[in-house]
Protein backbone atom coordinates (compact mmCIF):
# COMPACT_ATOMS: atom_id res chain seq x y z
CA UNK A 1 0.00 0.00 0.00
CA UNK A 2 1.26 3.55 -0.85
CA UNK A 3 0.79 5.44 2.24
CA UNK A 4 2.55 8.49 1.33
CA UNK A 5 -0.50 10.53 0.12
CA UNK A 6 -2.01 9.84 3.46
CA UNK A 7 1.40 10.67 5.67
CA UNK A 8 1.04 13.81 4.02
CA UNK A 9 -2.62 14.87 3.52
CA UNK A 10 -2.53 14.00 7.76
CA UNK A 11 0.59 15.82 8.41
CA UNK A 12 -0.83 19.17 6.20
CA UNK A 13 -3.94 19.22 7.87
CA UNK A 14 -2.68 18.79 11.63
CA UNK A 15 0.06 21.44 11.25
CA UNK A 16 -2.54 23.88 9.47
CA UNK A 17 -3.12 26.06 12.87
CA UNK A 18 0.69 25.77 13.03
CA UNK A 19 0.91 26.97 9.52
CA UNK A 20 -1.13 29.93 9.88
CA UNK A 21 0.82 30.66 13.50
CA UNK A 22 4.30 31.00 11.83
CA UNK A 23 3.55 32.36 8.33
CA UNK A 24 4.47 29.28 6.96
CA UNK A 25 4.81 25.70 7.46
CA UNK A 26 6.30 24.04 9.64
CA UNK A 27 9.22 21.67 9.25
CA UNK A 28 7.04 18.29 9.08
CA UNK A 29 5.18 19.76 6.24
CA UNK A 30 7.62 19.87 3.97
CA UNK A 31 9.59 16.87 4.83
CA UNK A 32 10.43 14.07 2.38
CA UNK A 33 8.00 11.85 3.18
CA UNK A 34 8.89 8.95 0.77
CA UNK A 35 12.59 8.67 2.23
CA UNK A 36 11.21 8.05 5.58
CA UNK A 37 8.80 5.55 4.91
CA UNK A 38 11.30 3.61 3.07
CA UNK A 39 13.83 3.45 6.12
CA UNK A 40 10.68 2.62 8.60
CA UNK A 41 10.63 5.98 10.11
CA UNK A 42 6.61 6.08 10.13
CA UNK A 43 4.69 4.61 12.16
CA UNK A 44 0.86 4.98 10.93
CA UNK A 45 -2.33 4.79 12.89
CA UNK A 46 -5.25 3.36 10.31
CA UNK A 47 -8.50 3.74 11.79
CA UNK A 48 -9.70 1.13 9.08
CA UNK A 49 -11.59 3.92 7.11
CA UNK A 50 -8.48 6.84 7.26
CA UNK A 51 -5.47 7.27 8.70
CA UNK A 52 -5.92 9.04 12.29
CA UNK A 53 -2.47 9.34 13.18
CA UNK A 54 1.02 9.05 12.41
CA UNK A 55 4.48 9.29 14.02
CA UNK A 56 7.80 9.92 12.66
CA UNK A 57 10.55 9.33 14.08
CA UNK A 58 14.90 8.78 13.59
CA UNK A 59 16.53 5.87 15.31
CA UNK A 60 20.02 7.14 17.01
CA UNK A 61 22.93 5.16 18.46
CA UNK A 62 21.86 6.22 22.11
CA UNK A 63 18.15 7.84 21.68
CA UNK A 64 15.06 7.95 19.47
CA UNK A 65 14.25 11.00 17.89
CA UNK A 66 10.56 12.38 17.79
CA UNK A 67 10.38 14.43 14.09
CA UNK A 68 6.66 14.68 14.03
CA UNK A 69 3.26 13.81 15.94
CA UNK A 70 0.08 14.40 13.81
CA UNK A 71 -2.80 13.72 14.47
CA UNK A 72 -5.80 14.22 11.66
CA UNK A 73 -7.99 17.16 12.86
CA UNK A 74 -11.34 14.61 13.16
CA UNK A 75 -9.03 12.66 15.23
CA UNK A 76 -7.56 15.67 17.73
CA UNK A 77 -8.75 15.16 21.48
CA UNK A 78 -8.72 11.64 21.78
CA UNK A 79 -5.87 10.52 23.53
CA UNK A 80 -3.91 9.48 20.18
CA UNK A 81 -1.02 12.14 20.67
CA UNK A 82 -0.31 10.24 23.99
CA UNK A 83 -0.57 6.88 22.51
CA UNK A 84 1.75 7.76 19.96
CA UNK A 85 4.17 8.86 22.37
CA UNK A 86 3.81 5.27 24.38
CA UNK A 87 4.58 3.86 20.96
CA UNK A 88 7.28 5.49 20.75
CA UNK A 89 8.65 4.90 24.13
CA UNK A 90 8.16 1.18 23.01
CA UNK A 91 10.44 1.84 20.34
CA UNK A 92 12.75 3.15 22.02
CA UNK A 93 12.91 0.13 24.64
CA UNK A 94 12.81 -2.04 21.62
CA UNK A 95 15.68 -0.65 20.40
CA UNK A 96 17.78 -0.72 23.55
CA UNK A 97 17.82 3.35 23.82
CA UNK A 98 17.38 4.81 27.12
CA UNK A 99 16.24 8.66 25.57
CA UNK A 100 13.61 9.88 23.95
CA UNK A 101 14.24 13.18 22.49
CA UNK A 102 11.92 15.86 20.68
CA UNK A 103 12.45 19.53 18.92
CA UNK A 104 9.46 21.80 18.83
CA UNK A 105 8.34 25.74 18.44
CA UNK A 106 8.36 27.81 21.18
CA UNK A 107 5.40 29.13 19.70
CA UNK A 108 3.05 25.29 19.44
CA UNK A 109 1.86 25.51 22.24
CA UNK A 110 -0.43 22.86 22.05
CA UNK A 111 2.26 20.24 21.38
CA UNK A 112 4.77 21.68 24.17
CA UNK A 113 1.54 21.13 26.29
CA UNK A 114 0.81 17.40 24.82
CA UNK A 115 4.43 16.73 25.75
CA UNK A 116 4.92 18.44 29.43
CA UNK A 117 2.02 16.20 30.10
CA UNK A 118 3.60 13.29 29.36
CA UNK A 119 6.63 13.81 30.94
CA UNK A 120 8.83 15.75 28.98
CA UNK A 121 10.96 18.23 30.32
CA UNK A 122 12.40 21.26 28.95
CA UNK A 123 15.98 21.22 27.77
CA UNK A 124 16.72 24.48 26.63
CA UNK A 125 15.94 26.68 23.51
CA UNK A 126 17.37 27.98 20.59
CA UNK A 127 16.60 29.77 17.82
CA UNK A 128 15.75 28.20 14.53
CA UNK A 129 17.61 29.70 11.54
CA UNK A 130 14.88 28.65 9.23
CA UNK A 131 11.73 30.16 11.91
CA UNK A 132 10.76 32.45 14.30
CA UNK A 133 10.90 31.07 17.58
Amino acid sequence: MNDLPAVQDVTVAAYAPYTVLLGGPPLPVAEDYEARIAREEVWIRDDGDAISALAVFERHTDHLLIFSIAVAPAFQGQGIGIELLRVLDAQAVERGVAEVRLSTNARMERSIALYRAYGFQEMGRRPNPYRPG
